[in-house]
């Protein structure tokens, strides 16, 4: 009988999968909904103009990172990173280039983007 009352509620089966999947992700960094928004939309506006074509979202436990691809077959053009032990530092947000360099730090992240997002910068 017990095995018809598990059949019979489904939910409590999905809802033990879904905190089971949760576990290893709650440990994580990740972005914000309006971080990622912010993000998208700059990602958006690139696409629009044929400057990018492809992303990646990497949640990791000491960072997030964001990587932009011209295609998708090659190095990440930009990573925009979020790492939340350089909060009182340099900055939580970064952008790095495709080689390593650092070109933005700071701690409000539309002011980071700035050095990306060329439509913004020369106003």
């Amino acid at each position: 009988m017990s095995s018809m009352s598990e059949e019979a509620d489904p939910s409590e089966a999905r809802a033990a999968v879904r905190a089971a999947a949760a576990g290893p992700l709650s440990n994580r960094v990740t972005f914000n909904r309006l971080e990622l928004n912010r993000i998208l939309n700059l990602y958006g506006r690139m696409v629009a103009d044929g400057e990018w074509r492809d992303y990646a979202i990497d949640f990791l436990r000491d960072r997030a990172v964001f990587s932009v691809f011209r295609r998708s077959s090659e190095v990440p053009i930009y990573r925009i990173e979020k790492d939340p032990r350089l909060a009182r530092k340099q900055g939580i947000y970064s952008v790095i280039s495709a080689s390593g360099l650092i070109l933005r730090r700071g701690h409000e992240l539309d002011r980071v983007l700035l050095v990306i997002d060329r439509k913004l910068a020369v106003v």
